[in-house]
């Protein structure tokens, strides 16, 4: 259909086989019926030059909302029935009037200026309409026309504006925002649950994690870490990531972090703990990976002894200030079947603080994640102080908002370093025993005469010189050279270690009233707070007691 006819002509438009242009068609719907073909000089005009009647023979049937303004303050020429049902506008012939409040309302005035001036159809998607009847959303298309002169009007560019409506399609994705958001918010809340509620704080540590999930507009991810003391003044830290996002990442980092705490109160070394993890992770779910990073601290040693799934590097700050990246050995992320984890021991004593974290910390979508890691080790070299205050000034550092795209955790643990009398609150002795009749008795007389030093109530000194005894004759017996014995005293805890070249970790049985022997382990698993054994890296096992100290929680 030719606008042309009805005084109105797309910018640029050409005739071709007398019909509708390209640029008509794809600017005004067709009109529903033929209509009236009088002579459009014989027809009503509205107060503006346009023949009102003959445009409405073409657009009046059109059942979406459509107006036609000319000049440059926007007088209106035209309203079709569906835009007057919309807005309670005039009906055609009434007097005309200047700027359309209700197009104003909706920004629409400054984008129909650029189309009068630039002579190029603008569109403005989705904007709310308060009509006379219920809300709506519209897509307002603008397009310039040339309005021809009349008796009454010269010729003008004017601007034919046709409103979609997409309600329905705006309220669909409404719902869905807001099913995902009920969705995020129970993933964040599994999530949460699933990670402790609060951290165990080891004697010769001092712990503090941070959890932020991504923005509102990211699923939340499989981030988690933990805490776990193992006895004899030994703790184990994890931290991992399951690749993924929603609810299903956050279940699967549950079930993995139950199980690295079942696997660490066996007392493996780090890699054997991955191993173990990375054949549970195939059982879970084989099409899920993750990394994961699980160390254990030894304060006799000043150590840190750790193992890598495919995980992000340890930051380590030493008391001088320099910062250590911690990197090898690191194997295959769990789930992958790789079984080629190998453990590495770096120092870690007094006055040094390690920083453990997820990518998100330093992943970056426009950069490459070097940079990061770069820019992590300048923010750990920098904040120095509790681990809780340096988990926030690293998020800081980060650039890490409410908004950040991707989930992060923050593990930070210090060595505190120890002076005067809080020093003497942990002390250390140890005595290598070789073993024969003689052996027991100096074990006797050398765990009495330090914890006489040591000034410990008496009660607990004959406890602990019990404990001692019994663990160095159950080594005697079952166990071979080297044998020694190490007493550790925290301002929590007495430790009482034996330690022998042979890896048979021992069991508690159950003697019967006529057996001579067997009754030792019963008898340090009935005096002891806890007690426990495992393997040495080097070979042989250890076997330690514990006794919380008068007044300690």
């Amino acid at each position: 259909m030719n606008l042309t006819r009805w005084g109105i002509r797309l910018p640029g438009a050409q005739r071709r086989h007398g019909g509708a242009t390209g640029a008509d068609a794809g600017a005004v719907p067709a009109a529903r019926g033929g209509g009236d073909r009088q002579d459009p000089a014989a027809r009503p005009r509205s107060g503006h030059g346009v023949d009102a009647s003959a445009i409405d023979e073409l657009l009046g049937h059109v059942q979406a909302p459509v107006v036609v303004v000319r000049g440059p303050d926007h007088r209106v020429a035209y309203v079709n029935d569906a835009y007057a049902a919309l807005f309670g506008h005039r009906t055609p012939g009434a007097p005309a009037r200047t700027a359309l409040e209700e197009l104003a309302e909706v920004g629409l005035l400054p984008l129909m200026d650029q189309v009068q001036r630039s002579g190029t159809p603008r569109t403005l998607k989705s904007r709310g309409v308060h009509g006379t009847g219920r809300d709506s959303y519209f897509t307002f298309t603008c397009t310039p026309v040339e309005l021809t002169a009349t008796p009454d009007a010269p010729a003008q560019r004017g601007v034919l504006v046709f409103a979609a409506d997409v309600t329905d399609q705006v309220v669909s994705a409404e719902r869905l925002r807001e099913s995902e958001s009920q969705q995020r918010a129970a993933a964040v809340t599994l999530q949460r649950s699933l990670l402790p509620q609060r951290l165990e704080q080891p004697d010769d540590l001092r712990v503090a994690a941070t959890y932020q999930p991504g923005g509102t507009d990211a699923a939340v991810g499989g981030d988690w870490y933990d805490v776990i003391t193992l006895g004899a003044g030994r703790t184990a830290v994890v931290i991992g990531d399951v690749m993924g996002r929603g609810v299903r990442a956050a279940a699967i980092m549950g079930q993995l972090r139950t199980a690295v705490r079942a696997y660490a109160r066996l007392d493996l070394p780090p890699h054997e703990v991955l191993q173990l993890l990375d054949g549970l992770a195939i059982d879970i779910d084989s099409t899920q990976i993750a990394t994961c990073l699980y160390a254990v601290h030894d304060p006799n040693e000043g150590s840190l002894t750790y193992a890598s799934a495919g995980h992000l590097p340890i930051f380590i700050r030493e008391p001088d200030g320099g910062v250590r990246r911690v990197s090898e050995p690191t194997g295959p992320p769990l789930g992958t079947g790789g079984w080629v984890h190998t453990s590495g021991t770096v120092p870690f004593g007094q006055g040094a603080t390690a920083v453990l974290c997820t990518d998100g910390l330093v992943e970056r979508r426009d950069a490459d994640i070097d940079e990061g890691l770069d820019a992590l080790e300048r923010a750990v070299a920098g904040a120095g102080d509790t681990p809780q205050i340096i988990c926030d000034r690293l998020l800081r550092a980060l650039g890490i908002t409410e908004e950040h795209d991707d989930d992060v955790a923050i593990l930070v643990l210090s060595c505190p370093a120890r002076e005067g009398e809080e020093a003497d609150l942990f002390r250390g002795a140890a005595l290598d025993l070789l073993g024969g009749i003689e052996a027991a008795p100096r074990a006797r007389a050398f765990a009495d005469g330090v914890l006489a030093s040591w000034r410990f109530p008496e009660e607990l000194r004959e406890l602990g010189v019990l404990a001692a005894s019994e663990l160095v004759a159950n080594s005697l017996k079952h166990g071979r050279a080297p044998m020694g014995l190490r007493l550790r005293r925290t301002d929590r805890r007495l430790i009482v270690e034996v330690t022998d070249g042979d890896e048979h970790l021992p069991r508690r049985q159950q003697a019967q009233p006529a057996d001579e022997a067997g009754r030792g382990i019963a008898v340090v698993a009935t005096i002891a707070a806890e007690w426990g054994a495992r393997r040495l890296p080097e070979g042989g096992k250890a076997v330690w007691a514990e006794f919380a100290l008068p007044g300690s929680s």
